[in-house]
């Protein structure tokens, strides 16, 4: 199907699109790498009047050292995020979700702050995000101001970014020693996670001392699975001791029912796959 007209302008600052936010369109979408929102148009599921495309905005774009964190520009591809060296130095976590994300032709289109924006509960960047403790940079007309990753996830495709406000950079904290793993559920390839669990493990003489593991596609958000990482620190990094403490990944979760499975089998996985993306993080 061919989507409705539309006005189109491609600002290339963020001033400038954030006037472009402002202007009296009915509608107004904003296209980042399309991945997501393209098809949305194709099927007449939106009619914006207005699309302002971000993709010429230079400073949206790569990946710094800023210290004891590095900042990702909202608008840096799932590839580069896969590829970077600073990221799999200091956020391996991240590194292993932007691998598994859709085909090579989305992740050299699709990008990380899009995704995030979008805040699909099956898709694969918010759950690590959340992991890492990622504070994001939301910029309007009043200046940026900063939101944590609990925070930023209000609902269903919701997030804390407004009408007229723009997502510009996610600074996350650095996890140098850490290890990670990103282990999903799927029917078929490129297919959206049924389940998928972020684990990032930090062990010192076989021994977990820190632990951070979040669930994709158990809620309307992105959910810390607290009692997972609790059950974990402080234990030895076996096999056996991760198992018991993934048996409360599905604790204060809601998962929906649909085609692909009901709410009681995504509990089940969800157990299972924090047990293996912890082994694995852990290296067990």
């Amino acid at each position: 199907m061919i989507p409705a007209a539309f006005d189109y302008t491609a600002p290339e600052s963020v001033s400038e699109a954030l006037e472009a936010l402002r202007s009296d369109a009915e509608e107004i979408k904003v296209l980042a790498g399309g991945q997501s929102l393209i098809p949305v148009l194709r099927l007449r599921l939106a009619a914006p009047t207005l699309l302002v495309d971000l993709g010429r905005i230079s400073e949206l774009h790569g990946i710094t050292d800023e210290g004891d964190a590095i900042v990702i520009g909202a608008m840096t591809t799932h590839h580069d995020v896969a590829t970077n060296p600073l990221v799999a130095e200091h956020a391996v976590l991240l590194t292993k979700a932007a691998e598994t994300v859709a085909d090579p032709q989305v992740r050299h289109r699709g990008t990380f702050g899009g995704a995030l924006v979008h805040a699909d509960p099956a898709g694969d960047m918010p759950a690590p995000a959340l992991a890492l403790g990622a504070e994001f940079v939301i910029t309007g007309v009043d200046g940026e101001r900063t939101v944590t990753a609990a925070d930023f996830f209000q609902d269903l495709f919701t997030t804390a970014v407004g009408e007229d406000e723009l997502l510009t950079k996610v600074r996350i904290p650095k996890h140098t020693s850490w290890s990670g793993h990103y282990e999903k559920f799927t029917r078929v390839a490129q297919q959206w996670s049924i389940v998928a669990v972020a684990a990032a493990v930090k062990a010192d003489a076989g021994t977990i001392s820190e632990a951070k593991v979040a669930l994709t596609n158990m809620g309307s958000t992105p959910i810390r699975a607290t009692a997972v990482e609790q059950a974990l620190v402080g234990q030895p990094a076996t096999a056996g001791a991760i198992k018991a403490a993934a048996a409360h990944a599905d604790e204060g979760t809601n998962p929906l029912t649909d085609t692909n499975g009901d709410a009681d089998y995504r509990r089940h996985l969800a157990k299972v796959l924090t047990r293996r993306a912890v082994v694995s993080a852990a290296g067990v």
